[in-house]
């Protein structure tokens, strides 16, 4: 995210610069008209499907019980594209809330440079992010006993029903990551930094979508939340570190807990995709029903996480071998000592006057002198 000069020149209207400064406004009110939309029951059909999860399904658990067994469940579709798009726009207002009203703040008292101005920013952001998304997605674990119960990430494929809060979650990661898109343009992002940040919006988009269209969405669940986990305590360390350069203590538990985690990542997808769904008795393609259960797609679907592992593992080895070159470059060098020469005790120098040296020969001004 680039560095942001507020000047009080009014920008022409619809200019770029005017786009740039009045985003969060322009985005609120296109929001805002979607809620109004809710109001009138010409438009309220149209706004549902925006705001609202789409493709409920009703589950009784037993017939002839009370209202209160009564289970909701959803799975996915087409429209779950608007309502992806209305919470892209929720995630842009959100972005600029907390760009305003906490980071700035910090950034005017702080006084950073450019460079850590626009890495304070980002770390700032996907903070904020990777706590929502980390303490949601444990709650939604908890609740349905995913980790006390691995075989559950692999049992039952293809899992196309969802509860409310895991498909709420994954339309929100979709939200979020589709709203960093705009946001390189809203934040004059520098030109070099453009690539990095389209490198991993792109492979969390690809990650989430895929999951979410093959039905994989128990194991993207947990791998989220261990991947959310891991980022936070970086993002974190970051945000210590431009506070106070020397603590880094943050930085080696991140770096253990980023090797642990690529490791875990690897053995869960292995585990689900490679035994579980191979083992399984729903086998074949079948898309009406959302099985998407066959070698190709298994093959696909590992050879895509272990490349991205491989990627985030060689970043992680270059940021590093950065890391440790700075601080040798950092530490000063120690100046050698130069061996002052003797004095000479008075004893010396009093004979050195009567030109006679300590070892009892003549000095060089009494050799002169008898020369003479």
């Amino acid at each position: 995210m680039g560095f942001r000069k507020k000047t009080n020149k009014n920008p022409p209207v619809l200019s770029h610069e005017f786009i740039i400064q009045n985003h969060a406004d322009i985005v609120s009110c296109v929001a805002m008209v979607f809620l109004l939309g809710l109001m009138f029951e010409v438009t309220s059909k149209v706004a549902v499907l925006f705001i609202t999860v789409q493709y409920n399904v009703t589950i009784s658990a037993n017939e002839g019980l009370s209202e209160e067994s009564v289970v909701n469940h959803f799975h996915h579709g087409l429209k779950d594209l608007a309502t992806i798009f209305f919470y892209m726009l929720v995630a842009i207002i959100i972005h600029a809330i907390i760009q305003e009203y906490v980071l700035d703040k910090i950034n005017r008292k702080m006084h950073f440079s450019k460079t850590k101005h626009s890495k304070f920013n980002e770390s700032g952001q996907l903070s904020a992010f990777y706590l929502f998304s980390f303490g949601w997605g444990t709650s939604i674990l908890m609740s349905e006993n995913f980790l006390s119960n691995p075989v559950s990430l692999w049992d039952g494929y293809p899992h196309t029903l969802m509860p409310f809060q895991m498909k709420f979650y994954f339309i929100s990661q979709m939200g979020y990551w589709l709203h960093a898109l705009p946001e390189i343009y809203f934040q004059k992002t520098k030109k070099e930094d453009i690539p990095r940040q389209l490198v991993y919006i792109s492979l969390y988009l690809v990650h989430i979508v895929g999951a979410y269209i093959l039905n994989l969405n128990r194991l993207a669940l947990v791998l989220l939340v261990l991947h959310c986990f891991i980022e936070l305590l970086f993002h974190v360390s970051r945000l210590v570190y431009f506070s106070n350069e020397k603590r880094q203590t943050g930085f080696s538990i991140w770096a253990v807990l980023f090797v642990l985690g690529r490791l875990l990542t690897l053995s869960l997808s292995v585990l689900t995709v490679g035994f579980g769904l191979s083992n399984a008795d729903q086998q074949g393609l079948d898309l009406a029903n959302g099985n998407y259960n066959v070698l190709i797609v298994r093959i696909t679907v590992l050879a895509t996480i272990c490349v991205t592992q491989a990627f985030m593992m060689w970043k992680f080895i270059n940021f590093q071998l950065r890391r440790w070159r700075e601080q040798a470059q950092a530490q000063p060098v120690k100046p050698k000592k130069l061996q002052a020469p003797k004095t000479k005790s008075k004893k010396d120098k009093a004979n050195g006057v009567n030109g006679v040296s300590s070892n009892g020969a003549d000095s060089p001004r009494a050799k002169k002198e008898k020369s003479s």
